[in-house]
């Protein structure tokens, strides 16, 4: 008797578990972001930065290309789109930014000290979204990298992250690349 008793406490115990699981809970997932587009104008010419992963994560890299050099000490008005492509016809992944601005910000990095980057465009709460940039070359030519890296559910409130400091952001990484540029 003793046995079964054990025995109906623990089928108990597993239906119990097995009730509260959380398998039935919605799963949120990431958009699919296979195509980043910045495009720059400044200076009398446009330069646009892609990047295009044809198999979304499958194994092949992304193609990116830079269709032209940056001017010294030029200032660029600029845009960044991001598309999936997969899709028929294209999602245009920057319209859910743009409606969930709260929760995500693009940054701009760029190497070897060729220029600055700031903000044009402003979340709900007026920090940062950078759909919309300006990035002004220095006097010196070179080359380098300008990498952007869109972020999702960062703390925009931590030190620098308004700046454009990626440091302290947190959050998830939904997409980054890097573009070899050059100031000539």
């Amino acid at each position: 008797m003793k046995n079964l008793k054990i025995m109906a406490l623990a089928l108990t115990a597993i239906f119990t578990f097995n009730s509260c699981s959380n398998d039935d809970s919605p799963v949120i997932e990431e958009e699919l972001i296979t195509t980043l587009t910045a495009t720059f104008v400044g200076g009398g010419q446009t330069i646009t930065l892609t990047s295009r992963d044809a198999d979304g994560d499958g194994p092949n890299a992304p193609v990116i290309t830079v269709n032209g050099n940056f001017a010294p000490s030029t200032t660029y008005t600029g845009t960044v789109q991001f598309l999936n492509e997969l899709e028929n016809p294209a999602e245009n992944i920057t319209e859910e930014i743009e409606e969930k601005d709260l929760e995500h910000q693009v940054f701009y990095q760029i190497s070897n000290s060729l220029g600055i980057f700031s903000y044009n465009d402003f979340d709900s709460n007026g920090k940062p979204l950078g759909l919309l940039f300006t990035f002004t070359t220095g006097a010196n030519t070179g080359t380098g990298n300008i990498t952007i890296t869109l972020r999702h559910l960062l703390n925009k409130n931590a030190a620098g992250v308004s700046e454009g400091n990626i440091t302290n952001a947190g959050g998830s990484t939904d997409i980054e690349v890097t573009f070899p540029v050059i100031v000539q």
